[in-house]
């Protein structure tokens, strides 16, 4: 199993990792650092986190971390992580 960043997340977290470093530059580090260790949990367990609720697909997964959720996508041996955002209702 192997993990691809798709490049809407990296935009995204690299935008909320500059938004939080302007109050509070060692909050950003970590919470890059604790959301990458939650990456990696995945890589023995892709279906821990629900299926999200912006897909009718059960191959797409919702991870909420702090207020934020990150979509990714099992594919084969495959975890595609492909976007986060600030939790909204987009239904």
């Amino acid at each position: 199993m192997k993990i691809i960043y798709e490049e809407q997340f990296k935009n995204g977290l690299k935008e909320i990792i500059k938004y939080i470093s302007q109050d509070k530059p060692n909050a950003s580090t970590l919470f890059k650092k604790e959301l990458k260790s939650k990456f990696e949990l995945l890589l023995n367990n892709p279906k821990m986190y629900r299926i999200s609720i912006y897909f009718n697909n059960p191959a797409y997964r919702d991870m909420v971390y702090k207020g934020y959720t990150i979509i990714y996508k099992i594919e084969n041996h495959t975890i595609k992580v492909l976007d986060i955002f600030k939790w909204v209702d987009k239904s």
